[in-house]
Order: C-alpha cells, then structure tokens, then sequence
C-alpha cells in the first residue's frame, strides 16, 4: 500500500511532480522561443545574429551544468540547485517584453540559461534515482513527454495570443510568466530531495573515475551537436516556404507532439532492447530528415519533417541521459550528467555559428546537409560503440 500511496497514475510521485515543474516551465520557454525567431527579425536581427545569440546563450551557460552536477554529488543534495535554476527563468522570461534590441535580447536569454545551466545536472541525477530499478528509461521517456507537453502547451498559447493580437510578441512573453511561476511553486512544495547516504558520497571526483566508453560516447554527441544547430533555422525555413508567421508556433506544437506520444514507449523499449539501438535510429532518422528539409520547398513537407522530428526526440533525448545513468556509478552520476549537458550546450555554439553562415552565405539548404552529415557520421560511431560495448572490448 505504501507503494501505491507513492505513486500518481503508476508513476513515482517524485518523478510525477518533478515532471509537473518542467511542464509548466516548459510551457513558459516555448511561448517565448516559438516566437523569439520573428521577434528577433522584428528588432532588424540577421538570420546569423539569430543562430549566435542562440549559441552563446545556451553554450556559455552551459558550462555551469557541470559545475551543479558535481556540487549536488558532493553534498547529496539536487533540489537546491533546481529551485534557483528554476526560479532564474520564471522571473527572467517575461523581461523579454521589454527590450528593444537584439543585444538586450543576448543579455536576458543568456542570464535565463544560466538558470537552466544549474537545474539540469541536478534534475536529471533526481529523475534517476527517483525511477524504479530496471526503469529508468521509462523514468527519463516520462520526464521528456512532460517537457514536452509544456512544449505544446507554450506554441499552443503563443498561437492563441497571436491570432487575437498579429504581431504582438511582446504580449506573448508577459503571460509567459504565469506557468513560469506555477512551476517553481510546485517544485517548492511538492518534489522532494532523493536522499543519499553521506557514507556514498564521493570525497573527490576526478577524471579517471569514468570508464573509457563514456568518453567515447561524450565524443559522439560532441559529433553529433556539431551538425544539430537550433531549432530557430527550422522554425525560419518554415517561414521561408511560406507558412504564415501567426502558425510558426504551431510547428513546435506538431514536433512536439509526436514527442510527447512516443516518449515514454521509446524509453520503455529501451529497457527492454537496449539504449544504443534506440540512438542508432534515432541518429539515421535526423540524418534523413535534415536531408529532407534541404530538399523541401513547400509547406506541407516542413510539417512533415516537424512531425518525423518529434519522433527522433522521442528516441533519442531521455534514452542518451538513461545510458549516461546506466554507465556511471550513482554516487557520481550527477556530475557524468552534468558534463553530458555542458558537451551538448558548448557544442551548441559552433554548430549554430556554422548553420547561420551556412545559410546566409551559401544557401538555406546547406546547413541542413551539414546537419545531415554529422549525424550520419554520428551513426557510425554508434554503430561501433555498439560493436564494441556488446562484445565487451571497451570498459
């Protein structure tokens, strides 16, 4: 019974409302974000000034993700870390109403990832040890659908705004502030610490503690994000083909929602037949959609390509961060989490420096080849790692 008494809809109730809090903060980013990319255009930014403000934002910010995840294994502690990360973009968010420059923009979009910098690490080290043993990925699979269901809730709201005032960002991202606030009040009151016993605790982290295939798996994302710039060039490409800007958010609502359907099956699969097949199609599938939207002209194929690009999420986002859990001792897995993420966000920047020249000084269609390069090379890589993972060849 008390088993039961700790689960919401078969879900461990840590992880119910760790959930709950990304989905109303997600809800709060993706109004603003689904729209940044016009906002931006509005202000007289450049396509490349938009991949750089993006890149420098979650790249700097990024470093921090290792910083909180070897700080929360040190005291056993994650929800402090989780409580002023959040709390960084539930007041920060809405400031974008108010700015009237591309470098103002810079600014609070830097000083808001920070806050993501230092929640991410110590969020995901307390999805994984609040998921049950043999779960995980079910653990991870329910967490992304909650984020993204905050991601169909933020384009869905943006959208609504929009169709009631054309054009009005700005009004966008002050109602952006209300889930903002809704999920760091749920964070306070309901999530709570998943203890650890300071007999565990880690005296000193060092380098050497991680086996060889993380790193080798850390050098496969680094290939991958390298060709997987932000999502603004997406959302711009649909623009270019001609889908009218109040229905720009509606993209990120179908990619997301093909996200939310399939993320908790992918990890759930995942526990079943391993994490690395699950990547390797994940990778081959981005590999062929970024081809794709290269090749596309016309708006019903971009919707397509968004809707393919939710399921590519769905296999490949929580399922990454399961195989980080699965590959580390628990005592450290915050700070192999938090270097995973910092991999991801500092790799952010040259990829979206890259893209953004790529489309302007080339064509649009190039840095989607770039990107469709990169994670079929990705691909490969995986494919070794599964080679040589299975075959016991690499510890």
């Amino acid at each position: 019974m008390k088993k039961e008494r700790n689960n919401i809809f078969g879900i461990q109730r840590n992880l119910f409302f760790t959930g709950i809090t990304s989905f109303f903060t997600d809800t709060t980013t993706k109004m603003i974000y689904s729209v940044m990319p016009l906002f931006l255009l509005s202000l007289g930014a450049g396509k490349t000034e938009i991949s750089l403000i993006e890149g420098i934002a979650e790249s700097t910010a990024s470093l921090l993700k290792a910083v909180s995840g070897w700080w929360g294994d040190k005291i056993g502690r994650n929800k402090p870390f989780m409580i002023i990360g959040y709390a960084f973009t539930a007041v920060l968010s809405p400031l974008f109403a108010f700015v009237y420059s591309p470098l103002q923009v810079l600014i609070i979009r830097f000083t808001e990832r920070v806050g993501k910098g230092i929640r991410t690490a110590p969020r995901d080290s307390l999805v994984a040890a609040s998921s049950e043993k043999g779960k995980r990925g079910r653990g991870f699979g329910f967490h992304k659908a909650m984020d993204n269901c905050g991601a169909i809730a933020g384009p869905l709201i943006a959208f609504a705004i929009l169709s009631a005032f054309p054009s009005d960002y700005r009004r966008v991202f002050l109602f952006a502030a209300i889930p903002g606030i809704l999920g760091i009040a749920t964070l306070i009151i309901f999530v709570k610490e998943a203890k650890k016993n300071k007999e565990s605790l880690p005296n000193k982290i060092s380098a050497r503690d991680f086996p060889k295939r993380y790193y080798f798996f850390l050098f496969i994302i680094f290939i991958f994000t390298l060709g997987n710039s932000t999502d603004a060039l997406l959302l711009i490409k649909a623009s270019d083909v001609g889908i009218a800007n109040e229905f720009i958010p509606i993209m990120y609502l179908i990619f997301n929602s093909v996200s939310v359907v399939f993320s908790i099956p992918a990890g759930v699969l995942s526990d079943k037949i391993g994490r690395e097949k699950l990547i390797l199609f994940g990778y081959l599938l981005y590999s062929s959609i970024y081809f794709a939207f290269g090749k596309s002209s016309t708006g019903a194929a971009v919707i397509l390509l968004f809707a393919l690009y939710g399921l590519y999420s769905a296999a490949t986002d929580g399922v990454q961060k399961a195989l980080v859990s699965d590959i580390i001792q628990d005592n450290k897995r915050g700070t192999a989490l938090g270097i995973y993420n910092c991999i991801i966000g500092v790799t952010l920047l040259p990829a979206s420096v890259i893209a953004g020249a790529l489309y302007e000084k080339i064509n649009y269609s190039a840095p989607f080849y770039f990107g469709s390069a990169m994670a079929f090379a990705a691909f490969l890589l995986m494919a070794l790692f599964y080679i040589i993972n299975k075959n016991k060849l690499i510890n």
